[in-house]
């Protein structure tokens, strides 16, 4: 790092904002721990306006941008390469909420609030944030909006990208581009919040956003099911749609085997039902009213799926501890993969009417490719989305399965879901772990006007390169 932009980048920023060696380390490593990195310097401004002079600064000097939220993501995307030449510029200090408005159900926060923080604020206006996720109380907004992040109420509310209204984005020239609107009908040319949505800072980075409130439900139901059968999903989920509407707001899929791992690992969690379930379905129902004739409609809603064979049991949650207790038992997972050692994570999506179809063939199709292999299957199936991992033998590292079997057992569920009109990225984004994947399945036509908006926004290519998009 030479001496000029040090000095530059001194005149922009306190030394507070500069962060310290000791505290960087953590940083430099992924969520998942399978990137580690060097930066040249961690930066930590306070305004838009200290984003944008470094990043003019960093193009005066090409010196690439890494930006970082809560770091949080599974795919590498935050994470410095390990050349040490790149600035990682963490956006946590941009954590205000500049304004909120009940009346008009909207919200402008900068990048770096945490997702938790903005849904107790919604709340506190008797609102609702919907953006639900595992990581809530660690993630920050910023990075939510470009990955694009899911989570647990996509079914009712949509992803990330369906919850903004407008944003502030640092350009790669360094410009503010202030499209912080308020506005739920405005058609006047290109929407360009869409551009900076899901690109995971490769064509410029979120400083704010302004994003849409809900009525606060006054009623939840939820309930454990246990279905006859895997191909029941899609029927079923019809089935509740068409009895109560878009109430429900959950539909998560959970295998036996995935149950069983929480049940053997995590601490204080015991199975809503007497049998283990080979499928099982956790559902939530939100709505407005009284409570009483809401829970009766969800309540017969299921009694009457049960009656056409769409469901062998249903339980339901009595008390708020024990609706916390079912949505532990789904939320825990990936920690109970944790707890055994870790699994090769897939992310995937099809149609929902091919969803059974998909979980049925690639079970037999990773057994044969890596005998016992353990499977752990669960999701968001309500929106198509489904999380099929892969856990080594018992006594076999995850490192040494990767190593040998990784690639292929990839390439076979990837495969098999863009063989269903699918996704091998459904919410986790892409990064630099996924990129190679994007090259594979994504058309040239796509990829070709992809490199085309890099090169036109970024010509430089100094904006988190080698996320996402090869440019090499």
């Amino acid at each position: 790092m030479s001496a000029e932009f040090l000095n530059a980048l001194k005149r922009i920023l306190t030394a507070d904002e500069i962060i310290d060696d000791s505290a960087l380390e953590p940083m430099l490593i992924d969520e998942r721990k399978q990137f580690r990195g060097r930066a040249l310097i961690a930066v930590q401004p306070r305004s838009t306006e200290n984003v944008a002079a470094i990043i003019r600064l960093c193009k005066e000097h090409c010196i690439a941008v890494v930006p970082q939220g809560g770091n949080t993501g599974y795919c590498g995307g935050a994470t410095p390469d390990t050349s040490g030449t790149q600035l990682l510029l963490s956006l946590r200090r941009l954590n205000r909420c500049r304004w909120i408005d009940p009346d008009t159900r909207c919200v402008t926060v900068e990048a770096g609030m945490i997702l938790e923080n903005l849904q107790q604020l919604a709340d506190v206006n008797d609102l609702l944030f919907p953006l639900s996720m595992g990581s809530q109380g660690s993630c920050q907004i910023g990075g939510n909006l470009a990955t694009n992040a899911g989570g647990l109420a996509v079914l009712r509310y949509g992803t990330a990208r369906d919850l903004v209204l407008g944003l502030e984005v640092v350009t790669p020239n360094g410009e503010i581009l202030d499209e912080l609107k308020s506005l739920r009908k405005d058609n006047t040319g290109y929407d360009l919040k869409h551009l900076f949505i899901g690109a995971e800072g490769t064509l410029g980075i979120i400083t704010a956003a302004s994003l849409k409130l809900f009525p606060k439900p006054s009623v939840r139901v939820v309930a454990w099911l246990a279905l006859p059968s895997i191909e029941i999903l899609a029927p079923l989920l019809l089935n509740l749609q068409r009895s109560v509407g878009d109430c429900v707001s959950s539909f998560e899929y959970i295998s036996a085997a995935s149950l069983g791992y929480v049940l053997k690992n995590v601490p204080d969690t015991r199975s809503p039902t007497v049998d283990q379930d080979e499928h099982s379905v956790l559902v939530e129902f939100s709505g407005f009213g009284d409570a009483e004739p809401f829970q009766t409609l969800c309540q017969n809603a299921l009694i009457c799926a049960q009656q056409e064979n769409l469901i062998r049991d249903a339980v339901f949650a009595n008390s708020l501890s024990q609706s916390q207790s079912f949505w532990q038992l789904r939320e825990t997972i990936p920690r109970a993969e944790k707890l055994m050692g870790g699994s090769i994570k897939h992310d995937v999506s099809v149609p929902i009417s091919r969803m059974a179809q998909l979980i049925e063939q690639l079970k037999p199709a990773i057994v044969a490719l890596a005998k016992d292999a353990r499977l752990s299957i669960y999701g968001h199936v309500g929106d198509g989305n489904i999380h099929f991992n892969v856990l080594p033998p018992e006594a076999t590292s995850i490192e040494s399965f990767k190593q040998a079997k990784g690639e292929e057992i990839s390439a076979a569920i990837h495969d098999l879901a863009a063989e269903f009109a699918g996704s091998f990225s459904a919410e986790h984004g892409v990064g630099q772990l996924k990129a190679g994947e994007l090259v594979r399945y994504a058309s040239p036509e796509r990829l070709a006007l992809m490199r085309t908006l890099k090169q036109a926004l970024d010509p430089a290519n100094i904006m988190n390169p080698g996320k996402v998009l090869r440019t090499s």
